[in-house]
């Protein structure tokens, strides 16, 4: 993997950030040596981690389309990460172009290639605020050049609530549904592993910050009071919006749980 063309200035590329090494497993380019570094050490614990991404991202893909295809006309995806080959607004605008994506990230990397990318559309923000302040995301003029919280939202938080404790990961999802007008959705997936040793070879391969090993029941405990879509809480390969979840075998003892709740009146 080639270093990218430019290396922005004022950013540590000595240091991996989850965004670009996520970026690599995509197979993509905007990342840097220390990136790299990580992200094979991860996969030798974790070989089929760049599947399981895949798999995060066909998961973020059907939620937009399943939104818009649902009357909701307004996304917001938390911790967005890299642009990548296909993004949230494309999957959505294939539906309903006149759909309207914020994409909301802490890494100033992402927010540059974002801003490059999302320039010359009205439709598109790319927000610039940490995901564990609902409060701060929702009123940043960014986002609310191209949301109206007084109509429904699809918020997607996929593969960052492992990052979280249990309780954050809770008070995080409850921050942005209480802010949410009924005939809104919120779209979680999380990586879980059945192999505890594993997870934890893993989490000592991954130097950027926690990693937590959820259950479901915690992952489901994350919707609190909202109610989830059928097939409810399934492997995000196989989660189709209003379908029962078509049975799937997961290769190895980790891989991605996903679900959307809805937000009732």
């Amino acid at each position: 993997m080639s270093q990218p063309t430019v290396t922005p200035s004022g950013i540590d590329t000595s240091v991996p950030n989850i965004a670009r090494v996520y970026d690599y497993w995509l197979g993509g380019k905007d990342n840097f040596a220390a990136d790299r570094e990580m992200a094979e050490r991860f996969a030798a614990v974790y070989p089929g981690i760049a599947e399981l991404c895949r798999n995060n991202r066909d998961f973020v893909c059907r939620v937009a389309v399943w939104a818009a295809g649902a009357g909701i006309r307004q996304i917001v995806d938390l911790g967005a990460g890299l642009p990548t080959v296909r993004n949230t607004h494309d999957a959505a605008w294939a539906v309903a172009p006149a759909t309207t994506v914020a994409y909301v990230d802490h890494d100033p990397v992402v927010i540059r290639h974002a801003e490059a990318l999302l320039v010359k559309d009205e439709r598109l923000a790319a927000v610039p605020a940490d995901l564990t302040d609902p409060a701060a995301v929702w009123d940043h003029p960014e986002l609310r050049a191209v949301i109206d919280p007084t109509r429904p939202v699809c918020v997607i938080l996929a593969a960052v609530l492992h990052f979280l404790d249990v309780g954050p990961a809770r008070a995080v999802v409850s921050g942005y549904a209480e802010r949410l007008v009924p005939g809104s959705a919120v779209a979680i997936s999380v990586s879980h592993n059945d192999d505890q040793e594993q997870h934890h070879h893993a989490h000592a391969a991954y130097t950027a910050g926690d990693l937590h090993n959820h259950s479901r029941a915690e992952i489901e405990s994350f919707f609190g009071e909202l109610e989830l879509v059928p097939p409810g809480l399934a492997l995000a390969q196989a989660w189709r919006g209003g379908m029962a979840e078509v049975p799937l075998a997961h290769k190895g003892s980790a891989y991605i749980l996903a679900g959307v709740g809805l937000v009732r009146g």
